[in-house]
């Protein structure tokens, strides 16, 4: 290995079982071969196929990780971080493929994970500390610092087990970054912790990080993940989906995402409308940049909203809403409302084109979400919305330049302002 590397992943793969009794089944297989002078090795790395009942759950994964760098691992539920962060931790064994480590690890991989729950928060800090390597007095020289941290000097004395959820983390966190780790893997139990535990946590990882230390991060918070790592590793079904820049495999997640709920929208609004069809129905809505339709505004740049609604019925004042979200649909960045413009639209029976525009979208070069609303101008009630039983409409703000894009990856903005 290089001098700097200190994680290199070999097309690695792990599969697991559906079957109870055929896991057991195949791991005393598994057992008996490597146990036989004639067997399949000691690691298993060349006996990658599939048996019956078996599936995938890391499949042919490869990537490097350097002194410094903090790796952001993405995905959807069961595409596979878990059981990757597992076998770099060395709690489980890759059925095929090599993992090279350097240096000592500290993990954070399941909550509560290498805790005694019957001893207590001081006991299990010694004996993690062991377990690491570390004497009984390298233990003491850094146990204040723990405890500091966790902010659990009232319950260290007290067994783990009637610890809560939080506290554990706490605990954990502080014991995994705290004893001298050169890697340290964290995973999603972060997101139990409040919310001036996480920005602690996150600062600690960015010293750690400028202190030579490597972290691999798994979290569904995209946007820690942008503003914390400055690479990413995003898996689908147990393999590489893209290996890179954390600004360009957010976006790649997200548009995956997007693709997969649209087809499944777009089964669940069929068959609503085989069962009942709403008087007005706001068909399509497009949304592009000065350039003209098909094309992506950058940031700051005028953006240019067409709504096509089909109505059975005939309407003499309604207003538009248009609501811009973040690509979660966690935060909600601005409302835009005709009515505020002292603009009324007519709508006829049949088919309709409404043209609107954003004078400046200070957005920062990503994916975005947005909600529409018809509404009646007499009774201010809606007449029909997109986005909120069905797909919200998606779009893209795009990179004009480098520079765009740097900043928005490494400080995980969502707004480009201009200063003066």
């Amino acid at each position: 290995m290089k001098d700097d590397l200190v994680i290199k992943v070999d097309h690695v793969s792990k599969k697991f079982c559906r079957d109870l009794k055929k896991s057991l089944w195949y791991g005393v297989q598994d057992v008996v071969h490597e146990m036989l002078p004639f067997g399949r090795g000691t690691s298993g790395t060349d006996r990658t196929e599939l048996r019956p009942k078996e599936f995938y759950a890391v499949n042919d994964v490869s990537f490097e990780l350097r002194r410094g760098q903090c790796l952001g691992l993405i995905g959807r539920n069961g595409a596979g971080k878990t059981t990757l962060l597992k076998m770099l931790n060395g709690l489980i064994k890759p059925d095929g493929g090599r993992i090279e480590m350097r240096g000592r690890v500290g993990a954070l991989i399941a909550l509560g994970a290498g805790f005694n729950p019957i001893l207590t928060g001081r006991e299990n800090i010694y004996v993690n500390g062991s377990v690491l390597g570390l004497s009984k007095k390298e233990v003491s020289e850094r146990f204040d610092e723990i405890v500091d941290f966790a902010d659990l000097w009232d319950f260290i004395n007290t067994p783990v087990q009637s610890y809560s959820s939080g506290m554990r983390v706490r605990l954990g966190f502080a014991v995994a970054s705290a004893l001298n780790p050169d890697i340290l893997l964290v995973d999603e139990v972060l997101a139990v912790g409040d919310f001036s535990f996480r920005q602690k946590c996150l600062k600690r990882i960015a010293d750690f990080r400028e202190s030579g230390g490597s972290v691999i991060l798994v979290s569904h918070n995209i946007n820690q993940i942008q503003s914390v790592c400055n690479v990413a590793l995003y898996l689908k079904n147990g393999s590489v989906r893209f290996g890179g820049d954390v600004f360009e495999a957010a976006n790649t997640y997200f548009e995956d995402t997007i693709d997969a709920d649209a087809d499944k929208n777009r089964a669940a609004v069929a068959v609503g409308k085989a069962q009942t069809e709403e008087p007005i129905r706001i068909e399509k809505v497009e949304v592009f940049g000065p350039e003209g339709a098909g094309t992506d505004p950058g940031p700051n740049e005028r953006v240019s909203v067409v709504l096509h609604v089909n109505s059975d019925r005939a309407c003499d004042a309604l207003h538009i809403l248009l609501l811009i979200f973040d690509k979660e649909m966690a935060l909600r960045f601005a409302t835009l409302s005709t009515d505020r413009i002292e603009t009324e639209y007519k709508l006829g029976k049949g088919n309709n084109v409404f043209r609107m525009s954003i004078k400046h979208l200070p957005l920062a070069p990503g994916n975005y979400a947005m909600k529409v609303i018809l509404r009646s101008s007499s009774n201010q009630l809606p007449l029909a919305q997109k986005g909120f039983e069905d797909q919200p409409v998606y779009f893209k703000v795009a990179i004009k330049n480098r520079g765009e894009l740097n900043l928005a990856s490494q400080n995980g903005d969502l707004l480009l302002l201009e200063l003066e």
